[in-house]
């Protein structure tokens, strides 16, 4: 496998949303934030958009999470990416470290766009093989 990409960034969903809230754990990812080409997996584009739902946020709010999210290329879901994803969810179900569906689309992504995942969870890939991490 090629080294990570240096200029490539993949941001967990928990990482976005602490920028977005202007959380102070945001501080602890921005070095690895700033100047970098960032992306989303598809994956969290829907967390985010349930966030806002289940918030029963105003029109206002989720109007400025639109603005915020352009700063992200979103990562579709594509042939690739569902045979990662697969190979994600089987090896850690055989070592007896399973991972939640969405966060093996998320690793997924990372790992076929050959970058590092930026996360504040990295308990939740621990089990996920050629996944390049970056955590606070």
């Amino acid at each position: 496998m090629n080294a990570p990409s240096p200029s490539l960034r993949v941001v967990d969903t928990d990482v976005v949303s602490f920028v977005f809230k202007q959380d102070t754990r945001a501080f602890l990812y921005q070095p690895h934030l700033d100047g970098k080409q960032l992306v989303i997996s598809f994956m969290t584009l829907a967390e985010l958009d349930r966030w806002a739902l289940r918030s029963n946020w105003g029109e206002a709010r989720r109007a400025r999470l639109e603005a915020y999210l352009s700063a992200f290329a979103v990562y579709p879901s594509d042939r690739a990416l569902c045979h990662e994803w697969a190979r994600v969810m089987e090896a850690g179900r055989r070592s007896g470290r399973p991972i939640q569906p969405p966060d093996a689309w998320i690793a997924a992504t990372a790992i076929v766009c050959n970058a590092p995942l930026v996360t504040h969870n990295p308990g939740d890939y621990t089990a996920v093989s050629g996944l390049s991490l970056i955590t606070a």
